[in-house]
């Protein structure tokens, strides 16, 4: 019988199938171009192949593509029956993530898992921060995520993927001794790897390593097509790591380039998200704004999350219309966000509405205001999902809200709580590293 990548058996008779599903896989797992391409080769080879049919459900996902993933992940349900029973595990758990039902999904997964720990591409979409625990919405979803992933690393060996996972889970617990060495075995193993070359950018940016972040993804960027899954955020990641070393042209460029609404493809959700977290970000490190900028990544992020749903998107959405004046679209954003606490449905809880006030009154230089919603946000910002880099949106501006306000000893007293951390603070009037 036919395995993939993993050992694990295939129900396909067919060579060409399962050489090109092993190629899309590891694309997805990889967060290259060349999933669909190698998936449709592989069904096109043999079309009752269930597995190639659930896999591009998970690819046409990742890519915002909702109505077609979920018709190929009906297909595979519907060919599941001729499967291994690995394998209907396997596309039940990804059809659930593909068909909304995300809390069944995560249960499914760690059921799977339990009985075939391999089973990488399963495993995948509980990983990461944007995956089903990283948006589980707990308070503590950082340890649990590393808990899992620890927890089958004795399976794994030097698989690149996990390897490159591991490290996240590891990096955003501030486990950065086990961190770094992870993400160089993983890099050894898949140099190619974009998801790989993203945990090394955070590994660094947590230990302060601008230069070595901004170095490295300037020399493995140009090989990472602009139509791959990380090309976008990749170049986020470029734009701060020029920005925190004063180098504002490239920032910009970066910026331009690979992340602003209208540059080459990205996903929505990095796009809603990164584009204003760089402007914000910029403004704080004392660019001038830039109105036509901001409108265009406020009208992308409203036209991508017309509705509160996606906590982490709603933030930044709440963010972009603060920074343009949206205040009609601010206060619709607001209730909707409220509508949904009340009912039970915003899973961080009222830390989503709070940011979002919090944004709302930095942004009309209302200092104490900004200040005071904040300080009480901040402890539970882990809720909304996203990296420890990309909360650090809250932190820097809470910062410069206590600059602005002229409270000089708080804005100390935060950079000290920061101990456990040194990535760059770029904020006006005070740019630099913990020490």
């Amino acid at each position: 019988m036919l395995t993939d990548r993993y050992g694990l058996p295939l129900s396909t008779a067919s060579q060409t199938a399962r050489d090109a599903y092993v190629a899309g896989t590891d694309c997805l797992l990889a967060g290259i171009a060349g999933v669909q391409e190698n998936l449709d080769h592989a069904i096109a080879a043999d079309p009752d192949f269930a597995l190639a049919h659930v896999a591009l459900a998970r690819g046409l996902f990742l890519r915002a593509e909702v109505a077609p993933a979920r018709a190929a992940a009906a297909r595979a349900r519907d060919l599941a029956p001729t499967a291994t029973p690995r394998e209907q595990g396997h596309i039940h758990a990804i059809a659930l993530a593909v068909e909304g039902k995300v809390p069944d999904s995560l249960e499914a997964t760690r059921t799977h898992v339990a009985s075939y720990p391999r089973d990488a591409v399963a495993l995948s979409p509980a990983t990461g921060v944007f995956g089903m625990i990283g948006f589980s919405g707990r308070q503590g979803r950082e340890t649990e995520l590393y808990d899992l992933m620890a927890g089958l690393a004795p399976h794994y060996g030097d698989d690149w993927w996990f390897l490159s996972m591991l490290a996240f889970a590891a990096c955003e617990c501030g486990r950065l001794d086990e961190a770094a060495p992870l993400v160089e075995r993983s890099l050894a193993g898949n140099p190619a790897s974009a998801h790989g070359a993203h945990v090394k950018a955070h590994v660094l940016y947590e230990m302060g390593e601008t230069r070595a972040g901004f170095e490295f993804l300037e020399s493995w960027m140009p090989d990472c097509a602009r139509e791959g899954l990380m090309h976008c955020h990749l170049s986020w990641h470029v734009a701060l790591f020029a920005l925190a070393l004063g180098k504002r042209e490239r920032a910009w460029e970066a910026y331009r380039a690979g992340v602003h609404p209208g540059s080459p493809w990205g996903p929505p959700l990095n796009v809603a998200t990164d584009a204003p977290s760089f402007l914000w970000r910029a403004e704080l490190a004392g660019e001038e704004r830039r109105s036509e900028l901001w409108r265009e990544a406020r009208d992308y992020a409203r036209g991508s999350f017309p509705r509160a749903g996606v906590p982490f998107a709603d933030v930044h959405v709440a963010v972009a219309c603060a920074a343009t004046g949206d205040h009609a679209a601010l206060d619709k954003l607001l209730a909707e966000m409220r509508e949904r606490l009340a009912a039970g449905k915003l899973a961080p809880g009222s830390v989503v509405p709070a940011l979002a006030e919090g944004f709302a009154a930095f942004a009309r230089d209302d200092w104490n205001t900004a200040i005071r919603v904040l300080e009480q946000a901040l402890p539970e910002t882990v809720r909304i999902g996203g990296s420890r880099a990309q909360r650090d949106l809250v932190e820097h501006t809470l910062l410069a809200a206590y600059l602005k306000a002229g409270r000089t000893a708080d804005a100390a007293s935060l950079i000290a709580r920061r101990e456990h951390r040194s990535p760059a603070i770029e904020v006006a009037g005070f740019v630099g590293h913990r020490s």
